[in-house]
């Protein structure tokens, strides 16, 4: 049987952010708790909206309301921004990211653009062919308006793409784009992740660029992914 990621080629990786490419979640968390304590939200009401990979401005909006939402949502932005200091690549991205050849790859985030820059530039990440934040688009993460508009920018089809992600969201939204899945287990270690390939990290595998285009490997050829 052929494997939809591992025996065909990609003319394109759609990459998500956190994650996927950097560890931000110690930043996450001391913002998000900042911001909690400052408009009377309970840890129990912020764990229970804030799935990962939404957009910030939706689970500040399911949480206060459209009536709190603009400056709450400037107010999650500006803390986040603000702390960046411990945001790292995770093991296995410096040596892929290389391995992809210029114009093969893209950064897709629920991360507005200005946080978006913020993490890549703390992060040490090489620059994308493309970059799409939330703000590119009108709706974020599970519909596929992100990594559709990814592969356009790309000028690629999107059945011809790979996206690469750890959260359900964007794994919905990768699949209702037509793309092949590859999933992280960063932010879910256990339980089911709905993708085509899953791997504890993004050391266990590995890019081959050839005429055909991007085929992914497992990082050790003797051992099965």
């Amino acid at each position: 049987m052929t494997h939809p990621v591992l025996d065909r080629p990609f003319a394109a990786v759609l990459f998500d952010m956190d994650g996927t490419l950097v560890d931000s979640t110690a930043a996450i968390a001391r913002s998000w708790t900042t911001w909690a304590l400052e408009h009377g939200v309970t840890a129990e009401q912020l764990a229970a909206a804030a799935g990962h990979g939404r957009p910030a401005p939706e689970i500040v909006a399911d949480l206060l309301g459209p009536g709190r939402s603009v400056a709450a949502a400037a107010r999650i932005l500006e803390l986040e921004v603000a702390d960046v200091d411990d945001v790292v690549q995770l093991p296995g991205v410096p040596e892929l990211l290389a391995a992809l050849p210029a114009g093969s790859w893209a950064v897709v985030t629920s991360c507005s653009a200005p946080l978006a820059d913020a993490r890549r530039h703390a992060a040490g990440l090489p620059e994308p062919a493309v970059l799409v934040t939330f703000d590119d688009v009108e709706r974020g993460k599970p519909a596929p308006d992100c990594f559709l508009l990814a592969a356009e920018r790309l000028g690629v089809d999107p059945a011809d793409c790979l996206v690469v992600e750890d959260a359900p969201a964007g794994l919905a939204a990768a699949r209702a784009a037509g793309c092949a899945t590859l999933a992280v287990r960063t932010t879910h270690p256990e339980g089911p992740l709905d993708a085509d390939l899953v791997v504890p990290l993004l050391s266990g595998v590995r890019v081959s660029a050839g005429p055909e285009g991007l085929r992914v490997l497992p990082a050790d050829a003797a051992v099965a992914v």
